[in-house]
């Protein structure tokens, strides 16, 4: 039996996390991704269930009386929720569980859970995430505006993660996501409990849970 992790993604709005996460979880085995409930509007080409759970404002807040979430944050006015219940299955189940979270949702999930491995995805430059996000075509110049100046306060936060990747080149940012995935499962706390049968046959689970390198 084997037990998941957790990985953290966050990233300013524009930085590429939603479309990296799907290319690394599309290309990796026992890997998923936390559809999170929100309040926020769809935006076009999303779908319910797949991109997020969308829910009234009324819902959200019913749920979050019944502690029904992992962690929880509001953002640009609406609210964001991960399913506590949801999260616990899949970690049972032995898969790594994606958390495509902002930094209020990561500081919770790390304050919980310690071990979880927290991923900062950066744009190479601000004039880069701004022309991605004008890009996109979904948002005026005002709401736009706002996004950048909640990028620059995101990212003040980013030294509560553990790892960087910085998305200039999507291919380059993905394989740094995935050697960052592959050699947290190689963790000491991670093999420490997937490998325990073994670790107990040579002798040395007990010392290694108990005494420092």
């Amino acid at each position: 039996m084997t037990k998941g992790n957790l990985i953290i993604v966050t990233a300013p709005s524009g930085a590429g996390k939603t479309s990296l996460v799907k290319s690394l979880v599309d290309g990796g085995d026992d890997l998923c991704v936390s559809v999170s409930h929100t309040t926020r509007p769809a935006r076009p080409g999303e779908s319910d269930g797949i991109n997020y759970h969308f829910v009234s404002k009324d819902h959200f807040m019913d749920m979050l009386d019944q502690s029904a979430f992992f962690e929880n944050a509001e953002v640009y006015g609406s609210h964001y929720g991960t399913s506590k219940i949801w999260v616990g299955e899949q970690l049972q189940d032995g898969k790594d569980v994606i958390l495509e979270i902002d930094w209020q949702g990561a500081q919770q999930v790390r304050k919980l859970n310690p071990e979880a491995c927290s991923i900062f995805i950066l744009p190479p430059s601000l004039e880069s995430l701004r022309e991605r996000l004008e890009g996109r075509g979904q948002d005026d110049k005002d709401t736009i505006d706002r996004r950048m100046r909640q990028a620059v306060s995101d990212i003040t936060h980013v030294a509560g993660a553990d790892y960087i990747v910085v998305n200039d080149d999507f291919d380059t940012a993905l394989a740094d996501m995935r050697a960052i995935v592959r050699s947290w499962r190689l963790t000491v706390i991670s093999q420490q409990f997937n490998k325990a049968e073994l670790l107990t046959s040579l002798g040395h689970r007990e010392a290694m849970l108990k005494k420092p390198l």
